[in-house]
């Protein structure tokens, strides 16, 4: 797939900052930078979602996961399993999040979490009262509140990076485990 908007030219300092967080700048604020007020209100929510700390790390980055597999984002799968690299988190885990629910490496908690990513997503979603009260219960209302607008942000990402062509830049190439392909769809994901 191509850009189906091209890359505009970043403020050298914003270019030469994405280098050193990421060795390479990411395309989605290349492409979102044609409105310079939309890039930088989407970098600035991203920052502020990133320092949140009322839910578990890898929950937020599996759920993040979770959703681009569904929406097919292959680049938010690629920085995503590059991230869990570099926090430190179970790559092992992270690889199979695409086809988590044939994996036995996840968690109750974790097949939750992935389960209410996809219930999100889904289009109507599909989240139950069931599968909410088990979260509410097992995580406490501050940290479903921030799980459920993590996701809604992930959603957001997700669906504007594949709307614009954007796809994996190879952020996880540096990972040891590949990343596990989603399997076919059984009626279980997305009415899309």
């Amino acid at each position: 797939m191509t850009l189906r908007v091209p890359k505009a030219e970043l403020p050298a300092e914003l270019r030469e900052n994405l280098i050193k967080q990421f060795d390479a700048v990411p395309e989605p604020v290349e492409v979102v930078w044609h409105n310079p007020k939309v890039a930088e209100a989407s970098l600035e929510f991203s920052a502020k979602a990133g320092a949140w700390d009322a839910a578990d790390e890898s929950l937020k980055t599996f759920a993040h996961m979770a959703v681009a597999a569904q929406v097919g984002c292959s680049w938010c799968l690629d920085i995503n399993y590059f991230l869990a690299l570099n926090q430190n988190l179970d790559l092992a885990k992270a690889s199979q999040v695409p086809r988590w629910r044939e994996s036995e490496v996840f968690t109750p908690l974790e097949r939750d979490v992935l389960e209410y990513a996809e219930a999100m997503t889904n289009t109507p979603t599909t989240v139950t009262d069931e599968l909410s009260a088990r979260l509410l219960d097992r995580l406490g209302p501050a940290t479903l509140v921030e799980l459920t607008v993590f996701i809604g942000f992930a959603n957001l990402s997700t669906r504007c990076n594949t709307a614009h062509g954007i796809t994996s830049q190879g952020f996880s190439d540096a990972c040891e485990i590949p990343l596990a392909a989603r399997p076919q769809m059984s009626g279980v994901a997305s009415r899309s």
